[in-house]
């Protein structure tokens, strides 16, 4: 063997015959597809996809569904403003007035001189008040509850701050 460049002399002929030997295409011997297409055919539809999972599933679905009713309704009763929530609401916002009222008391206390009664401090008791009259005539409003909060929340900020100068 010798090196005359050629990238296909490092093999002996031989060799390189065998494996020319090797590569026969051969046919087949009768065409595979109508056996199958025929095979397919006569298959029922269930089982194409799977009918023995199709019974094991079906009773695991019907009971998620079972159980995510069962929870979407526990849900809707949680969050309805109906079934006693007005008296939720009701108690929710006298215990936040009482204990407005004793943080206010705290404030006065503490303060080194009287605290000013000033304008924004009636207009915030003012918006207490009328909030408070509302809840007794829409008692499952939340969102009343909440103004509420907030403005306790502005009237204690701005007695603190009155307080403390």
């Amino acid at each position: 063997m010798t090196d005359t460049g050629d990238t296909t002399g490092w093999m002996d002929d031989p060799l390189r015959v065998r494996l020319r030997a090797l590569r026969t295409d051969l046919p087949p011997e009768h065409d595979l597809w109508p056996g199958i297409a025929a095979r397919i055919a006569q298959t029922p539809p269930a089982m194409h996809f799977g009918r023995n999972r199709w019974r094991t599933a079906t009773p695991w679905a019907m009971a998620a569904a079972v159980v995510l009713a069962v929870f979407l309704a526990w849900q809707h009763n949680a969050t309805s403003p109906r079934g006693g929530s007005d008296k939720l609401i009701a108690r929710e916002a006298q215990g936040m007035t009482r204990e407005y009222r004793g943080a206010l008391q705290v404030i006065t206390a503490s303060a080194q001189g009287d605290v000013a009664d000033t304008q924004a401090l009636r207009d915030l008791d003012r918006s207490a008040a009328q909030i408070q009259a509302a809840l007794v005539r829409d008692p499952d409003a939340r969102f009343l509850l909440d103004r509420l909060q907030h403005t306790y929340a502005l009237r204690l900020a701005l007695t603190q701050r009155a307080a403390m100068s």
